[in-house]
């Protein structure tokens, strides 16, 4: 698979979308060390708080598929760029395999990247736990 291919599974991904509330939609191209993926779409809830967004369904995709470590992901949206929240940031940051590359962009913006370090700098993960 190339870059193209990830970044079209990508854009697919955010018509899956389910965003009544913000009509925001998102979806993401999570990629394996083995080089499998995964997609998901954010999906809202009228709660808001049980919202979930793509990046952390494609993890959870990848999961249910036994899969847990991840070197890159691409995230769409429809106009603009949608770099991962917090949230998803400290997800993304528990099943790295290297410094995850991110990805973002969409039909009308050039495609972004920054490695997810510069998005979570100074971060806790596992291998803080190790060294206690």
């Amino acid at each position: 698979m190339t870059q193209e291919d990830y970044k079209a599974l990508a854009l697919e991904a955010r018509k899956n979308s389910y965003s009544p509330y913000s009509h925001f939609r998102v979806g993401a191209c999570l990629v394996a060390e083995d080089g499998q993926y995964f997609t998901g779409a954010n999906f809202e809830n009228a709660s808001f708080g049980a919202t979930i967004c793509a990046e952390r369904c494609a993890v959870s995709n990848a999961i249910a598929h036994g899969v847990k470590r991840f070197c890159e992901i691409y995230i769409s949206c429809d106009s603009g760029w949608a770099w991962p929240c917090g949230i998803c940031r400290q997800v993304l940051n528990e099943f790295k395999a290297c410094d995850m590359l991110v990805h973002v962009g969409s039909p009308d913006a050039e495609w972004k990247t920054l490695p997810l370090s510069a998005l979570l700098p100074e971060s806790f993960g596992p291998e803080s736990l190790d060294k206690a």
